[in-house]
């Protein structure tokens, strides 16, 4: 299963959360979804909040084009992106050859 789909014209990308981590980054792929490692606690949304940051500003989004989708309270998580660059698609489908 891809970590990533088109939808509508949205990218539905599947995460996987490492919180409270020492340094923030992509580390690739896990099974059928994206590791992000962050270094907000999963403590009431911080962790979310951090996340959707760190992708905006990683990949030149507005935060607004990032939704998450399910998985709120856990760390594999559902995001839908609108309006996703092209620059973007190239990057997902990088990571997916890797």
């Amino acid at each position: 299963m891809a970590f990533y789909e088109e939808r509508d014209g949205a990218i539905i990308l599947n995460i996987r959360v490492v919180p409270r981590a020492a340094k923030e980054g992509i580390q690739g792929l896990v099974g059928d979804a994206l590791k992000v490692r962050i270094q907000a606690p999963p403590v009431e949304g911080k962790a979310n909040a951090c996340l959707v940051r760190f992708l905006a500003d990683a990949w030149k989004l507005p935060r607004a084009q990032i939704e998450i989708l399910s998985g709120e309270t856990g760390r594999n998580k559902r995001l839908r992106i609108s309006r996703p660059t092209a620059a973007l698609r190239a990057l997902l489908e990088e990571i997916g050859r890797a």
